[in-house]
């Protein structure tokens, strides 16, 4: 992959997260068996609206500063 395609991912999902004012997403974890008892456990990660600021800026810095094809 060059820098202008992962210049256009990083802005695209720079505009989700920012968009959804942050992304909240869960993992399966372990799960857990009391007495006799069996249990699922999920793991919750939150994705805040600065780290979609960041990757829109970012995305926007390298497909500025990418050298033009000649």
């Amino acid at each position: 992959m060059n820098s202008k395609t992962i210049a256009v991912i990083l802005i695209a999902l720079g505009i989700v997260v920012l968009a959804y004012s942050g992304i909240t997403y869960k993992t399966p974890g372990k799960p857990v068996d009391f007495l006799g008892m069996h249990f699922e456990t999920t793991h919750s990660h939150f994705i805040p609206p600065v780290a979609g600021a960041l990757a829109l800026a970012g995305g926007i810095v390298l497909l500025v500063a990418s050298p033009k094809s000649a």
